[in-house]
């Protein structure tokens, strides 16, 4: 417990104190004798009525003193604000996504799995966040609108199969259908998380001139090149990914480019995509005070209304 005010409590002191200083009231001369008997009785009955009177007077100062400095404590929630910041998933899912070349707990796991679990936990980790999801194959389309709701998402990614949208590879597609959706937005920060494995071969335009746009509605993209191959290297393989349009995509959209070629690396991804776009749930817990003023000056009140009643029905 606390006070919003606590320097208000300092003039408890002070109805003493003008009594002390201030001169007494001069007292008229009573206009009506009694006998010596009644007017000890009268006397009596009142100071009785005064010392009642006065309790309750301090009583209400008191009570009106603590409300005025406003009693509070201080209140912890498990609430966490959000972000202002929009994220789109862009998740390729083409045939290479079948490809056995990862490996999850040391055992052999296909791309598309290393990513689930990757994916799943980035996502959850971003409460606060508002998060979508985009697959795409040789069409692509929306799992998952733009929600609060994180679990949803990785619910949304851990039930993606290769083939409910083609075994080409869209990237164009996948990356202007999350570019459609967050030019639509409002927040302050929107973000696509571009994840692919191979070359674009379905795409309607080229996949930099759709990053082009993204910049140009304020958008970032970050690229993710996923598999121990790509085309620089080894030119002639065919599950190999195009790192040079993924990081070219990219820099027009003002993000970054990633290039994975283990699960460790896409562990470090995560870490490094927190790093760049904060999660707000590693903020700390919000706090806010409960303020407690009402009851100290429910009881003033209530003091000063029994002063006021005393008084006429003594007067009275």
């Amino acid at each position: 417990m606390s006070f919003a005010a606590p320097w208000l409590l300092i003039l408890l002191p002070l109805p003493l104190l003008l009594r002390k200083w201030l001169p007494p009231s001069a007292i008229s001369p009573p206009a009506l004798r009694l006998p010596d008997h009644l007017w000890r009785g009268a006397i009596s009955t009142e100071k009785s009525s005064a010392g009642g009177g006065r309790w309750l007077a301090v009583l209400a100062w008191v009570a009106l003193l603590v409300a005025l400095a406003s009693p509070r404590t201080e209140t912890v929630t498990d609430i966490i604000p959000a972000s202002g910041r929009d994220i789109v998933l862009a998740l390729d899912l083409s045939g290479s996504m079948m490809k056995e070349d990862f490996q999850l707990n040391g055992l052999p796991v296909t791309r598309l799995e290393a990513v689930k679990q990757t994916a799943s936990a980035f996502v959850t980790s971003r409460r606060g966040d508002r998060i979508g999801l985009v697959i795409f194959g040789e069409r692509a389309y929306f799992a998952s609108p733009l929600t609060f709701d994180v679990d949803a998402v990785a619910r949304a990614i851990d039930e993606a199969q290769i083939g409910i949208s083609g075994r080409g590879t869209a990237i164009s597609d996948g990356l202007g259908l999350a570019m459609r959706r967050l030019s639509d937005s409002n927040a302050p920060t929107r973000v696509i998380i571009l994840l692919s494995d191979g070359v674009d071969t379905s795409g309607n335009v080229p996949a930099v001139e759709a990053a082009r746009l993204a910049a140009t509605h304020g958008i970032r993209v970050h690229t993710i090149a996923l598999g121990p191959e790509d085309l620089e290297n080894q030119p002639r393989s065919r599950d190999a990914v195009d790192v040079a349009t993924l990081r070219a995509i990219a820099r027009e959209a003002d993000g970054d480019s990633f290039r994975v070629r283990s699960t460790g690396d896409l562990r470090q991804v995560a870490t490094a995509l927190d790093r760049l776009e904060p999660s707000p749930s590693a903020r700390p817990p919000m706090r806010y005070w409960r303020s407690y003023w009402v009851w100290p000056a429910t009881l003033a009140l209530v003091c000063l209304t029994l002063l006021a009643v005393r008084r006429r029905a003594w007067t009275g």
